[in-house]
């Protein structure tokens, strides 16, 4: 299925809080975060996020290069919505983010500790 979207992206955490500052009249649809961007981490900004009364409605899927579940447990306490990890093979990476995406269509709430976690294996439709 094919999905209108239109991608901006940004080098760092910092570039990222600055950007949804000039566009706070208009937010993106979802955000995925890197949690090991430079300057700012996932973490960080996360936590910026859903402390900020202007963007904290805005979904967030965090994605890193591996699965750690200390780390899946702090940033779906801090309010991301899915965590992905991002597979080396582009197209399994498109399938995910894709899923991702379809995921807050349906519901646009965080998910449940069992169903945080999207990877190919896991992830049922």
């Amino acid at each position: 299925m094919h999905l209108p979207v239109q991608l901006t992206t940004v080098h760092d955490g910092d570039e990222l809080m600055q950007h949804l500052e000039v566009i706070s009249k208009n937010l993106p649809y979802a955000l995925f975060l890197d949690l090991n961007m430079p300057r700012k981490n996932g973490f960080e900004c996360l936590t910026e996020i859903k402390k900020n009364s202007d963007f904290n409605k805005i979904p967030v899927i965090i994605y890193s290069t591996s699965y750690d579940q200390e780390k899946a447990n702090i940033i779906y306490n801090e309010g991301a919505h899915y965590y992905i990890c991002k597979p080396s093979d582009f197209e399994e990476l498109k399938n995910m983010i894709h899923k991702a995406i379809m995921l807050l269509g349906k519901n646009n709430l965080q998910a449940s500790k069992e169903n945080f976690y999207i990877n190919k294996v896991k992830f049922v439709l």
